[in-house]
């Protein structure tokens, strides 16, 4: 096990998403859906989560956040690559963690847990997005030290593709 496979800062801990603890993953991805409004995965969608993370090429990786030994959050992230900088860039795709469980350092473990991936595999920097009306997030991340972005995020989906 590698020394970012799992980690304990302050009662929390972080561990890889298995075969074992899929279903957990699975259940907080639903939590995040109610609280950003938005549809959860169905049960196709929930064979690719599975598919995708197995595979001999995984297209993310994933690690539940746990606190007291009971999960309470997630981070799921990717790969893409930055040709200015000629090093890839790690693309953030969730942070999580349950409203309960929250004000307890949970996410900054999380997030630190993110940045310490990116150092370790070479990046140059990592990217994410935060809905606009999510204040907590945007304080949080400023709170972090980043910075916002002059850039609009445009998208194709579905039949658009």
């Amino acid at each position: 096990m590698s020394d970012i496979d799992n980690i304990s800062p302050g009662g929390t801990g972080i561990e890889r998403v298995g075969q074992e603890n899929f279903d957990t993953f699975v259940y907080l991805i639903e939590k995040l859906a109610e609280y950003e409004k938005l549809n959860p995965p169905d049960e196709e969608a929930k064979l690719r989560l599975r598919g995708d993370a197995f595979s001999d090429n995984p297209r993310y990786e994933a690690y539940l956040g746990t606190i007291d030994g009971k999960p309470a959050g997630y981070i799921t992230f990717y790969f893409t690559y930055s040709t200015f900088m000629a090093k890839p860039t790690l693309y953030l795709e969730d942070i999580f963690v349950l409203e309960e469980y929250r004000k307890r350092g949970l996410g900054k473990a999380l997030f630190e847990f993110c940045r310490d991936v990116a150092r370790q595999r070479g990046c140059s920097r990592m990217d994410w997005t935060v809905l606009t009306w999510n204040e907590p997030s945007i304080e949080f991340y400023e709170n972090q030290g980043a910075k916002r972005q002059d850039w609009y995020l445009y998208r194709l989906e579905g039949d658009g593709i």
